[in-house]
């Protein structure tokens, strides 16, 4: 199939929905799909306010639809519900255009946390923004159930990755300097991750935090034994977690949180809350993690967790059978659908001089 993608979430952003669209994407054309992309990259935009490193794009739902008419795709799906997913939905509406949506971040919680912005508010938005999408790809069945109490309930399962031959127990980790046992946090460095959880936790050993964002200048000058190590990807991110004894999750807010899985093939047992994302991917594998209350009560109960069996069960979860899994959950469109929509737009401009001679 020939696909379009249109999401806010790209390169040269760094976390991890633009980790899941890289991934998938070059598994799906590896497959033999074509996915053409529309991405903030393609419009003139914004810095995002308090995160100047995402860019806001200005794009019009007009816009839109001439790259889309120029595509001429075989399916649409709208993966964010940023400026450019709301005025591609926009457009896909307007014209009757069937697509998909994926639901990747919780902003209702995070707008709660960063705002004050009440929650019932912001799922309003969310639900109108998802209302006419033919299903919406979610990660968990505690996400879908999640969704659905705020009256989105055309939800599809669509759970992740992992890249095991890259996220493997290494011999050329990364050398720490401090004692032992090594914890590790990977992701964003931001207030809703609850990272001040896991560095509050009063136990021996060298703690890591790998990643950066708008709260890491603050947490690197209270917590000065802490390791910051900045954003890493690829082999060199797969040093840092070959250079712990477990990994610590503190976010009670993630919908599935794809570094769970990295650590797992990495060797590394899971210390979290027994919260949604943790659960869904964990809760039915006591032997990989320690999902408690009590932080502190986690982390002492993923030490003494194997590293084999953690990384067995990453084993089970393929990027191939993800982005399968995606091809097939996308709404084909009828094969006439751009030949229609560029002759209504032919129509259009040749109907524009007249229009204008009437209102002159």
């Amino acid at each position: 199939m020939k696909i379009a993608l249109i999401t806010d979430a790209w390169h040269p952003q760094i976390n991890g929905v633009v980790r899941t669209w890289s991934i998938v994407v070059d598994e799906l054309t590896r497959a033999g799909h074509e996915i053409v992309t529309i991405t903030p990259g393609d419009f003139r935009g914004l810095p995002c306010p308090g995160e100047p490193q995402i860019r806001l794009a200005l794009a019009t739902p007009a816009a839109i639809g001439e790259r889309l008419k120029a595509m001429a795709p075989e399916a649409i799906h709208i993966a964010t519900e940023g400026p450019l997913g709301t005025a591609a939905r926009a457009y896909c509406s307007r014209q009757g255009l069937a697509f998909t949506t994926s639901y990747h971040t919780h902003f209702p919680q995070y707008l709660k946390m960063r705002m004050g912005v009440p929650r019932r508010l912001t799922y309003g938005v969310i639900r109108r923004f998802h209302q006419a999408a033919t299903r919406v790809m979610v990660t968990t069945p505690t996400l879908a159930a999640e969704l659905a109490s705020h009256g989105i309930t055309h939800t599809v399962l669509w759970p992740r990755g992992v890249d095991a031959r890259v996220f493997a127990p290494r011999d050329d980790a990364v050398t720490i300097d401090g004692p032992g046992p090594v914890m590790i946090y990977v992701g964003r460095v931001a207030v809703e991750k609850n990272i001040a959880a896991f560095l509050n936790v009063d136990r021996p050993g060298t703690k890591i935090v790998v990643g950066d964002g708008p709260a890491r200048e603050r947490l690197e000058a209270e917590y000065p034994d802490v390791i910051f190590a900045g954003w890493q990807t690829g082999a060199a991110l797969a040093r840092w977690y070959a250079a712990a004894d477990i990994f610590v999750f503190p976010s009670r807010t993630d919908t599935y949180g794809l570094v769970l899985l990295e650590a797992l093939a990495s060797g590394l047992p899971v210390a979290a809350y027994p919260v949604p994302g943790p659960q869904d991917v964990l809760g039915d594998a006591p032997h990989v993690a320690c999902l408690d209350n009590d932080l502190g009560q986690a982390i002492d109960g993923a030490l003494k967790l194997s590293p084999e069996a953690a990384r067995v069960h990453a084993l089970s979860f393929s990027w191939a059978a993800c982005a399968q899994r995606f091809a097939d959950q996308v709404e084909p469109l009828a094969p006439s659908v751009w030949q229609e929509a560029r002759a209504g737009s032919l129509l259009a401009r040749a109907a524009a001089p007249a229009r204008r001679l009437l209102v002159g």
